[in-house]
């Protein structure tokens, strides 16, 4: 079974990968076996990642998910270093927490852009890719579990994550039988530089006794679904969405 879950051979990219989930992500995979190009616009924090999983195991790469001709220059400098990506782990996102009368055209603009404009960008640029060189892969999307319910002042963020969903599943009916498979993770709440302020304050330390968990999630237990998407073990899963999220979507109302 362990061989199943294991990545050697496989060459991986991670959008987002300076801080929090991406950059988690990208030790994880590193550590299942894959070769790691991690993309992000913060390319001081990528050196020093880079330094760590090793120069051998890791590429790091500028990387604006907002534009086609960045993210395809990123493509070409992970093809040009370790082959084909056959693994995209489509993680870059943002957030402009607001109530609706307060959100600006240019928040609307910014995590659009980033959240569903760019994972669209970075997913058709892999498949483009796999299939000029007639290889399988896996693409995972990460949504959000407010991609599939909602919170307030989240409006934005929430349209995205649902459309990121809405393209998992339309990437996945139509690469199914070209030997791609493209899934979601969902996760719930988990502390990262996005919203550490807040889950550090008694209104978010408050908020999160709430939940059916009673905590937040701690990153290590984004591993087993990252890995079961990514690898062999989920061969036969596509158009799937998984939340992560210590049960906070089965919450009573």
């Amino acid at each position: 079974m362990a061989e199943n879950f294991d990545l050697s051979g496989r060459v991986a990219l991670v959008t987002g990968a300076s801080s929090g989930f991406g950059q988690h992500f990208a030790r994880v995979l590193a550590g299942a076996g894959a070769r790691v190009v991690i993309g992000a616009r913060r390319e001081d924090r990528l050196r020093a990642l880079v330094d760590e999983l090793g120069a051998d195991r890791a590429l790091a790469v500028a990387m604006d998910v907002t534009d086609a001709g960045s993210v395809a220059a990123a493509f070409a400098a992970a093809e040009a270093a370790f082959g084909t990506v056959d693994l995209l782990v489509n993680n870059a996102g943002v957030a402009a927490p607001g109530a609706l009368h307060k959100t600006s055209e240019a928040d609307w603009d910014w995590v659009v852009d980033t959240n569903l404009k760019g994972a669209w960008l970075v997913a058709a640029e892999a498949a483009r890719r796999l299939l000029a060189a007639g290889r399988s892969g896996a693409i995972v999307n990460i949504a959000s579990v407010l991609g599939m319910a909602t919170s307030r002042g989240h409006g934005v963020y929430s349209a995205t994550k649902a459309g990121v969903i809405q393209l998992t599943r339309h990437m996945a009916l139509e690469l199914a039988g070209k030997g791609i498979r493209v899934n979601a993770i969902c996760p719930g709440y988990f502390k990262t530089e996005m919203n550490e302020a807040y889950f550090d304050s008694a209104a978010g330390q408050q908020y999160i006794a709430t939940t059916p968990a009673g905590r937040l999630g701690r990153m290590e237990e984004m591993d087993g679904p990252l890995l079961l998407l990514a690898s062999e073990a989920g061969s036969f899963i596509n158009g799937a969405l998984l939340p992560v999220d210590g049960g906070h979507l089965v919450m009573s109302i």
